[in-house]
């Protein structure tokens, strides 16, 4: 082995100083399963469906984000087990629960990374009650809408409004099962906020919670981005 590579799932994965283990493995062209985490975005490990299994050299294992974690010479990191997809099952499992998420009547289905990851992960069912919870929708903004049924708090649109954008359009309020998307205007809608439909955090939802109207259907059923490959064959996988 080389000085800065690593091992992920027994591949050689090269990387540069500074590197996180999802930046080196999705530059290797691996897939660590995600939702939170962008190439353009900084770290957050909001999610946790990448978390992997890291073994040092000193043969310590321990479990940690793949998008927050730096690369080091010498670990071997275990991310397609078994068991690791067991837990993200689980993840994914709680979060459709969490929300409405109706996959066969929602503008996103086939172009959501929610729906793709469950299917790669070989979820079958949410296993538990769902919440059904009450959730308002937003169309006050003129071309665009807020789903808040769908927003799985997966903070790209917060974080992509402030580093990129730089309008600081939304937020994360409230705490544990009370926790929601908020807006920055004095109505709390966004129609009332300096959101535009050419803003960075307008396309960076990886489920239906923000979307352009009068769009949802233009590209058919079974001709949208996972309709022709799983997530996991993607060449920037998601």
């Amino acid at each position: 082995m080389t000085a800065n590579t690593f091992t992920l799932d027994g591949s050689e994965v090269g990387f540069e100083p500074g590197d996180t283990l999802m930046q080196a493995a999705q530059r290797a062209g691996h897939y660590v399963p995600h939702l939170c985490w962008h190439e353009k975005l900084g770290q957050s490990g909001a999610c946790r469906l990448c978390t992997v299994a890291i073994t040092d050299t000193r043969g310590h294992t321990r479990k940690a984000a793949a998008c927050t974690t730096r690369a080091e010479p010498g670990l071997a990191v275990a991310n397609r087990t078994p068991a690791q997809d067991a837990d993200r099952r689980l993840l994914l499992q709680m979060l459709f629960v969490e929300g409405n998420h109706f996959c066969p009547s929602c503008e996103k289905s086939g172009n959501c990374l929610l729906q793709a990851t469950a299917y790669e992960m070989d979820m079958h069912g949410p296993q538990f009650e769902e919440f059904y919870p009450h959730r308002p929708v937003d169309a006050s903004h003129p071309t665009m809408w807020l789903d808040l049924n769908r927003c799985i708090l997966c903070k790209l649109c917060v974080r992509a409004s402030h580093e990129i954008d730089g309008k600081d359009v939304f937020a994360i309020g409230g705490h544990g099962i009370g926790s929601h998307l908020i807006v920055n205007a004095p109505s709390g809608r966004l129609g009332d906020s300096a959101f535009s439909e050419t803003d960075f955090a307008a396309s960076v939802c990886p489920v239906g919670a923000i979307l352009p109207k009068r769009r949802g259907f233009v590209i058919p059923i079974g001709e949208r981005r996972f309709d022709k490959a799983p997530v996991s064959e993607e060449p920037e996988h998601g």
